[in-house]
């Protein structure tokens, strides 16, 4: 029954519905570590042939998905906008089909692949922000009821076969002071991107590099971290 209410709905969908293309820069600007959109430039130069990512929200939203990253292959590039074709199906959007005629803005495109793959060397490199290196978390910090506290670098072992991006060895523990006493006793940690991490709380940036053996609590007058000492006993990073 659910399997045919669902085909039921992908029928409406298709006959009614319809689509939006999203606006990536508030996502950017709440994510700058994990979210990259091209330079002004780049996006400046963008033009028929090339092929350009942007993000495609379905209305209403689908079974799945309330949005979607697509392709589209540019066929016209007038000032400000782009018009072009979608080169692959949606997921979850069935109003729309690879092939379909899309009209958009420059700032809309969030990736892009050249047609001329010599043009990129028009542009100067710009160091990327984002941080895929793994680490873990505290869960308080990621949902923003808690600062970070106290973090420690330690040999990375939690890599394994197949990872597409590396355990960084970083330890990050809430701020014991914004924490429930249950909190405390049964801590629960995410291990996830480093970048999630900066998006909320960027204060230690500047101690990235660290080595491994770091490690820095936050005094809580200042707010800043400073150097101490640790024993990576159970994992938990007992300060001494």
């Amino acid at each position: 029954m659910r399997k045919l209410k669902g085909r039921l709905y992908d029928r409406w969908q298709r006959t009614f519905g319809r689509h939006a293309v999203r606006d990536p820069r508030p996502i950017a600007a709440e994510s700058p570590y994990t979210f990259f959109i091209p330079s002004e430039d780049r996006l400046a130069a963008i033009e028929p042939g090339d092929h350009v990512k942007i993000i495609i929200a379905s209305i209403p939203a689908g079974r799945k998905y309330d949005a979607e990253r697509l392709w589209v292959e540019v066929t016209d590039a007038p000032g400000d906008d782009i018009i072009g074709n979608l080169d692959n199906d949606p997921s979850d959007i069935p109003q729309l089909r690879s092939g379909d005629s899309i009209r958009f803005k420059r700032w809309h495109v969030i990736d892009y692949i050249w047609l001329d793959q010599a043009k990129e060397e028009r542009f100067p490199v710009i160091a990327s922000k984002q941080k895929w290196e793994r680490c873990l978390v505290d869960r308080q910090v990621l949902d923003g009821t808690a600062r970070i506290g106290f973090l420690y670098r330690e040999e990375p072992d939690m890599t394994r076969e197949g990872d597409k991006y590396p355990d960084s060895g970083w330890r990050i523990r809430a701020d014991v002071h914004q924490l429930s006493d249950e909190e405390c006793s049964n801590p629960a940690s995410d291990y996830i991107a480093i970048g999630k991490v900066l998006n909320k709380d960027d204060s230690w940036l500047h101690l990235i590099d660290a080595p491994v053996g770091s490690a820095y609590l936050r005094d809580p007058d200042t707010g800043e971290f400073e150097k101490t000492e640790f024993t990576a006993g159970d994992g938990d990073g007992d300060v001494s």
